[in-house]
Formats: structure tokens, C-alpha cells, sequence
């Protein structure tokens, strides 16, 4: 019978030398990952109509995973961005670790432009440094505490880490870290870091 990639995953958890190893290659930007695109996922069955988005006080649209585009209070949102074929480590000219079945119903060109982007922890699902590089760096970021590292150095100029029960105010949104049942280690070694909800606030609405 194979053996099955947990086992070697399941082994590398007792070894810090192999978690940092891992660390340090789940830093990476994705540029040379030429393999990951050779079989693309299918297209999702459903384009989002952003002809009017500015025009809505509330609004949402499901991208894929949690990646959801959200509108509020007056500003853009995006949850979780995570535009990669496949998330995990580098593996040189490829990604180890799981392909998604369906692509992003936008890709990162059909965006608006984004007032926030809300990162809820550091598993590779959803903080994907890749789709995140190619994101606007005038953008400000939220994220779960101890996360910070891992947005930073990507040239973004506005980074705030909140823990439960804290607040930040953007424009006219109001974001608050709430308190979920989940876990924030992105390697198994970096047990330090945070895992978030967030409230977000207007004069009008509240978006959990």
C-alpha cells in the first residue's frame, strides 16, 4: 500500500529542524512556481457583475475558498485572498500542498479597488503570500496577531495585527477581532499566532 503524504507530514511535526525548514519555504512569492498553472483548474460557473459595486452599501461576492469581496460603510473589502492554483511550501518550480478544484470566480485584474484586506490566520489557505504580493501595497492589511511577519515584508505600507476583543477603525468601518474555535500555526511549530473573526461595522450594517 503507498504510503500516504501524511505520514511524511506526521513525522516532519516532531522535528523543529524540518518545521523551520518548512517555514522558510512557506515564505515564498511564487514567482518561479511555473508547474502549478500546466493543469489549471475549471472556471467557476459564475462571473460577479461589478458593473455598479460602488454603488451598493452592502454587498457581497463569494471569489472562492474565503476569499469573499465585501462592500460596506463606503469601502471594498477582501477577505482571505488566495488566487493560486495550488497552496503550500515552495517546492522549487512548483507548490507542495493542495490544488483547488475550481478557479476564483474574479482573477486578481477584475478587482476593484480595495480599501482593506482582512486576513483571518496563517494557514497557507488562507494567507497566500503569492496572490497577496500581487495585490496593491497601498492597501491596508488587518491580521490575526503574530502574523504580521508574513504580510510585511511584502512591501505593504499599513499592517495592523488584532487580538480578540480589539478594534481598529478604517474610513467608515469599524473592524473587531473576535474570539473563534480554529488554530493559527502555520507550520505546527509557530504555535504564537492568532486566528480571528472580525465584525465589521458601519453606521448601517454589521458584517460578521
Amino acid at each position: 500500500m503507498a504510503t500516504s503524504w501524511r505520514h511524511y507530514t506526521d513525522w516532519a511535526k516532531r522535528r523543529p529542524l524540518a518545521l523551520r525548514l518548512a517555514d522558510a519555504m512557506g515564505r515564498g512569492r511564487g514567482r518561479l512556481r511555473l508547474f502549478d498553472d500546466l493543469n489549471p483548474p475549471v472556471r467557476a460557473p459564475y462571473v460577479p457583475d461589478l458593473a455598479n459595486w460602488e454603488r451598493h452599501d452592502l454587498a457581497a461576492t463569494w471569489i472562492g475558498h474565503a476569499t469573499v469581496l465585501l462592500r460596506i460603510g463606503g469601502m471594498t473589502i477582501l477577505t482571505d485572498p488566495v488566487f493560486s492554483t495550488r497552496v503550500g511550501i515552495c517546492g522549487g518550480l512548483m507548490t507542495l500542498g493542495p490544488r483547488r478544484f475550481q478557479a476564483p470566480a474574479l482573477s486578481i485584474r477584475q478587482l476593484p479597488k480595495l480599501d482593506l484586506i482582512l486576513i483571518s490566520h496563517a494557514h497557507f489557505d488562507h494567507l497566500d503570500r503569492p496572490s497577496l504580493v500581487r495585490l496593491p501595497r497601498e492597501t491596508p492589511v488587518v491580521t490575526a496577531k503574530g502574523t504580521h511577519d508574513l504580510v510585511r515584508d511584502l512591501g505593504f505600507r499599513t499592517v495592523t495585527e488584532l487580538r480578540w476583543g480589539e478594534s481598529v477603525r478604517l474610513g467608515e468601518v469599524s473592524v473587531t477581532a473576535r474570539e473563534v474555535k480554529h488554530w493559527g500555526a502555520r507550520t505546527f511549530f509557530d504555535a504564537h499566532r492568532g486566528f480571528n473573526a472580525y465584525l465589521l461595522e458601519s453606521s448601517k450594517h454589521r458584517v460578521l
